[in-house]
């Protein structure tokens, strides 16, 4: 996944329990599930169970779009300030893995995926046996078998042509990296 922190959702009888998890897709079986891990001090994963319902939103490109961008604003002045962003809904119900082979498994995989660009790559083997035993005894599994997914995205759909590639402009001239980003999926959504 390009953006694998969700920010996970648990409703609770009396509270709405929010933690920000980074995940990895398993897509081995049905639907697929969400995998992360939480420290076993946070008191999520014993609020979990069989009916407890889970939401986790991804958040991808996202920025503050001026009106200064919009051509349009030269023969009509009445335009405000919006956001535009691509998020993914998840929802599911979650379960807690105390397995200390699926911890380590997830670990490993975990680690594989956030390091296979680095030249220098660092395994979990790279560390001392005993001490990733003794990390893995401080996590808890978790698992977010999927039920539905929705995309949602706000890409200044509702602007003429002229107005979106004035904000792709806009966007692409900031210096900020995530502007920039976010110029590239606008121009992705026009093709």
């Amino acid at each position: 996944m390009k953006h694998p922190l969700g920010t996970w959702v648990v409703g609770d009888p009396d509270e709405l329990v929010i933690n920000h998890i980074p995940f990895l897709l398993d897509l081995t079986d049905g639907s697929g599930a969400l995998h992360g891990h939480v420290a076993r001090a946070n008191p999520v994963w014993n609020q979990l169970s069989a009916n407890r319902k889970s939401a986790v939103v991804f958040h991808a490109a996202q920025g503050y779009i001026s009106p200064n961008w919009y051509p349009s604003k030269q023969y009509d002045p009445k335009v405000v300030p919006t956001w535009n962003y691509a998020v993914v809904h998840v929802h599911g119900t979650a379960r807690a893995i105390e397995d200390k082979k699926w911890l380590l498994d997830h670990v490993i995989a975990n680690t594989r995926q956030h390091e296979a660009h680095r030249d220098d790559a660092w395994q979990v083997s790279d560390a001392p046996a005993e001490y990733i035993e003794g990390r893995l005894a401080g996590i808890i599994g978790i698992e977010i078998q999927i039920e539905s997914l929705q995309g949602k995205f706000k890409l200044s759909q509702n602007r003429s042509d002229a107005d979106r590639k004035g904000i792709v402009k806009g966007l692409q001239t900031s210096g900020d990296a995530s502007d920039q980003a976010l110029a590239r999926r606008m121009q992705q959504n026009e093709k």
